[in-house]
């Protein structure tokens, strides 16, 4: 490892691993798909969905909002009932350089805003999560991305500066906020994109 990174920190969610709850919902929205985004925006369904993230059980999460927005009831259970079927599959693209890194020695670290209950769900089917020296989730230590607390928890884990960590995410505001704490960060926009910007930092 010639690189002055020393740990490579990645996202999950849209890095590795493809989620996107309109899979889910397509079902429900046959051909209608401005009905379904009008669905996602009328109960703020990114907001409500982050503080499963931050460690709120789905059954509170889902009577709560139930509750808010009756008439659209059914489809905030399913959510919670057909989960899985927002998971869209590996990104192997990704995964491929994730194997590279490790064969090369680099410590691996996954930090993710995941609900620890879902997390469960899919551990099992990707066998690259095993590269992984630690994985961080937002739903077991009840923080989340951007807050700065924890990335500063990852890097207790870590054990090393920030400046010796490379942080990729797909999301801007969690760049942000790991730039302003000294991480090098790589904004991930497809496995082309982070190859490159691999080898531009001689770890690939």
């Amino acid at each position: 490892m010639t690189s002055k990174i020393k740990a490579v920190v990645f996202d999950f969610g849209g890095v590795l691993i493809g989620w996107d709850p309109r899979n889910l919902y397509a079902r429900f929205f046959s051909d209608q798909p401005q009905a379904m985004e009008d669905f996602l925006a009328e109960v703020s369904f990114a907001e409500w969905n982050a503080q499963q993230d931050k460690g709120r059980p789905f059954a509170d999460a889902v009577a709560l909002l139930s509750e808010q927005f009756p008439h659209r009831a059914h489809l905030i259970s399913a959510y919670h009932e057909h989960w899985e079927e927002s998971i869209t599959g590996t990104i192997e693209g990704t995964v491929k350089l994730l194997h590279a890194l490790k064969t090369q020695g680099y410590p691996l670290y996954g930090l993710s805003n995941w609900s620890t209950e879902t997390f469960a769900i899919v551990r099992h089917k990707f066998d690259f999560l095993n590269l992984f020296d630690e994985i961080i989730l937002s739903g077991e230590v009840k923080l989340i991305k951007p807050e700065p607390e924890i990335f500063e928890l990852c890097l207790q884990k870590i054990g090393r500066p920030a400046a010796e960590c490379l942080f990729i995410d797909d999301t801007e505001s969690n760049i942000n906020t790991a730039k302003k704490l000294g991480f090098d960060t790589i904004h991930f926009h497809s496995p082309e994109h982070l190859e490159t910007e691999l080898k531009i930092r001689q770890l690939y």
